[in-house]
């Protein structure tokens, strides 16, 4: 965001309050709605966590019917509540998204963001920073360092560990490339050819992520078995639920990515001779890099935290860090899962580094 934007909101009077609200609120608009919205999506089809604690939600009673009875119509029943919850969302979402323009023609000024002091804000800043971090770092390290402590070195001399860790990788990475790619002609019609059969086609991939993990596995069981059985258990089988179930995370960051790259610029290159094709991808697309490579981190930690689809549809013998840590609590051998779970966090690091070197290089610092 080019910070002249503010400076001349202040310019022409209003509080530095007035420019965050009027100003810089609505330039992140799609992201903060669509944030909310994959936020809200992920909580609907949640179900590790909520089977952890013993919180009933309509995931956990899906899976419950599944797995004593296999109840059929009734988790059928309950999958379509979730699906009605979905769209009530959707229609929240749409209904305040709104057509506003949020790209410029300008390169904008190339400057440093001069920082602002908070004067008696910043203490109640910092603790909140810091109480942010000790919740969702400290607690689980210190837990996990706790079992591994408790383990020792026996704890890593577990044979699948590091093959686990292997097919994460794999799985994660072509996951995430095949998303972000079927997401691109989804993100750019989503800001150029915006309309209602648009938005019903695009509010299709959201429903999906809606679903329990289980509820997409098994709808692609059945498909499979009756009619693609070559396909079952496979890896385009199992790469195709993960597209159904993570485009959405891909698809937003793209959209907001592709609505700061100005239309004018297409154009610019269609009358130099460049196809649509060759102007989306030598312009837009390098324009909305940061946009694309938030998706892939998205999606490559979702697809690595996945437990129920890769279960059901991952060719056999297939053992993700996910699927290990969860036999390993199954059996209460916390030690044994200790691994698996430092594993996963470990591995969130260099995406997160990633995100942080493109946000400093975007913001110009």
């Amino acid at each position: 965001m080019d910070p002249a934007l503010e400076d001349s909101a202040a310019s022409l009077g209003l509080t530095p309050l007035a420019v965050f609200r009027r100003v810089t609120l609505p330039q992140l608009k799609l992201a903060i709605w669509g944030g909310g919205l994959l936020i809200s999506l992920h909580l609907l089809a949640e179900y590790g966590l909520y089977a952890m604690l013993r919180f009933d939600t309509f995931t956990t009673a899906i899976f419950d019917q599944f797995q004593s009875s296999f109840n059929g119509p009734a988790a059928n029943m309950l999958a379509g509540v979730l699906a009605l919850c979905c769209l009530g969302l959707l229609w929240l979402e749409a209904g305040t998204r709104g057509n506003a323009r949020y790209a410029r023609l300008g390169s904008g000024s190339a400057r440093q963001i001069a920082p602002v002091r908070l004067g008696a804000w910043t203490l109640p800043a910092l603790l909140l920073c810091l109480l942010s971090a000790a919740l969702s770092l400290g607690v689980p390290l210190i837990t996990l360092g706790h079992w591994l402590w408790k383990g020792g070195i026996e704890a890593w001399q577990n044979d699948s560990l590091w093959p686990a860790l292997q097919e994460t990788v794999l799985l994660g990475a072509l996951g995430a490339v095949l998303t972000v790619v079927a997401a691109v002609p989804l993100a750019w019609l989503s800001v150029r050819a915006v309309s209602r059969l648009q938005r019903l086609q695009e509010g299709c991939n959201y429903i999906t992520s809606a679903l329990p993990g289980i509820v997409t596995a098994l709808a692609l069981v059945t498909i499979t078995i009756h009619y693609a059985r070559p396909l079952y258990q496979t890896i385009f089988t199992i790469l195709l639920a993960y597209l159904l179930m993570f485009l959405p995370r891909a698809l937003v960051s793209l959209r907001a990515g592709i609505a700061q790259a100005p239309a004018e610029l297409e154009q610019a290159a269609g009358s130099l001779g460049s196809t649509p094709g060759q102007a989306l991808r030598r312009v837009t697309l390098r324009l909305a890099a940061p946009g694309a490579a938030a998706g892939l981190a998205m999606v490559f930690l979702a697809i690595s935290n996945e437990l129920t689809a890769t279960l059901l549809l991952a060719p056999n013998g297939t053992r993700t860090l996910a699927t290990g840590f969860w036999a390993m609590t199954s059996e209460i051998d916390y030690i044994m899962a200790a691994p698996y779970a430092l594993l996963m966090v470990l591995l969130s690091l260099p995406l997160t580094w990633l995100l942080h070197d493109h946000s400093k290089r975007s913001a110009g610092r």
